[in-house]
């Protein structure tokens, strides 16, 4: 499948800075189009809270951390609805401190949900694959190396799963191609890619369905028999959305890395003992000072200049066991502007 450049990125992407209230707070996104968000990230920036994830298939007031392997809560004061261009936040102090900093980093999805019975296992799926991102909601069959249809056209670069009633073993499990089936990657902790198990069933993902479930019964952390799971899978979509991998050359003058787009969140992981890392296009919003915060971890946000954001990638700006040792690194972006629409007009760097 031929792929088709995004020419406007906001209409399924966009970072939104806030400050909060303490009361009731209609929170409206900054683009020029109107956006309903379905799937929303949240932050404090200013206090050691913890990532909160939303989506609209569990529903408002639900959420999972990302920093750890708690179980799904659920809190009539946090994101109280997902609106027509952005979100209601209710009084929760973790998001809605008078004063205090926050950011939102908001994907469109899909407001409906179909079954997608195209695998082994039946899952509810919210997808757009415009912007090659799907939601699945399922519930584990307790069996090896089980399919699920994702409902995208295009097999998912990557793939994130968090079992949302238990915890132990139930931690953010995570594919990327360039890393393959033969390991995972853990979100809420600081590990590098642990081969020791296969939780997604040694199986890459096809054009319609993804695997979970070790190839032994040894892990249940994405297949759990009877219990509910939740699934973000993303496909690359020229001028939008890319996944890779960089190999860290431990200098000063770090790597480029080539996106095709002006970036809005990269997230970058080496394959090391250090934190995951989060930068976008609002804080603080140009280049040399892009700030730093980490998933996998409840701290305030970091003000070191890692990282340049250009009209066709980013780049790393320094030596750091984060973003540039002699090791591999995996990223995620996803992009405020195409370098080229399809029109053939470029996008200016910052």
């Amino acid at each position: 499948m031929a792929y088709t450049t995004i020419d406007n990125p906001e209409l399924y992407f966009q970072v939104k800075l806030y400050t909060g209230t303490g009361s009731e707070l209609a929170v409206t996104l900054d683009g020029d189009e109107n956006m309903q968000p379905d799937f929303v990230w949240a932050k404090n920036r200013d206090q050691a809270e913890g990532h909160r994830i939303f989506d609209s298939v569990r529903g408002a007031t639900k959420f999972l951390m990302s920093n750890n392997t708690d179980t799904e809560s659920t809190a009539a004061q946090t994101l109280k609805s997902f609106d027509s261009d952005g979100v209601t936040i209710g009084t929760d102090a973790d998001m809605n401190t008078s004063s205090e900093k926050n950011v939102l980093w908001c994907w469109k999805v899909n407001s409906s949900t179909a079954s997608n019975s195209n695998g082994d296992i039946t899952a509810t799926v919210a997808a757009n694959d415009t912007a090659g991102i799907s939601i699945m909601s399922y519930t584990g069959n307790g069996s090896d190396a089980q399919s699920i249809g994702h409902s995208l056209s295009v097999k998912p670069y990557v793939y994130l799963i968090k079992a949302r009633g238990y915890s132990s073993g139930g931690g953010w499990q995570m594919f990327h191609q360039d890393s393959g089936a033969g390991g995972r990657w853990q979100l809420a902790n600081e590990e590098g890619f642990d081969t020791s198990t296969t939780v997604f069933g040694n199986t890459v993902p096809t054009s319609s369905v993804l695997y979970v479930g070790a190839t032994s019964s040894t892990d249940s952390s994405t297949n759990k028999v009877s219990e509910n799971f939740i699934c973000y899978a993303f496909r690359p979509i020229q001028g939008f959305s890319k996944f890779g991998e960089y190999n860290g050359n431990a200098a000063t003058d770090g790597n480029f890395i080539w996106l095709g787009f002006r970036p809005a969140l990269v997230i970058i992981k080496g394959d090391n003992s250090e934190h995951w890392s989060m930068y976008d296009n609002k804080r603080e919003g140009y280049n040399v000072d892009n700030d730093v915060l980490y998933p996998d971890d409840t701290d305030a946000e970091g003000s070191s200049d890692d990282i340049d954001f250009l009209s066709n990638g980013f780049k790393i700006r320094r030596q750091t066991g984060l973003l540039n040792d002699n090791e591999d690194y995996i990223y995620m972006a996803w992009a405020e502007s195409p370098l080229v629409n399809s029109k053939g007009v470029p996008c200016n760097a910052r």
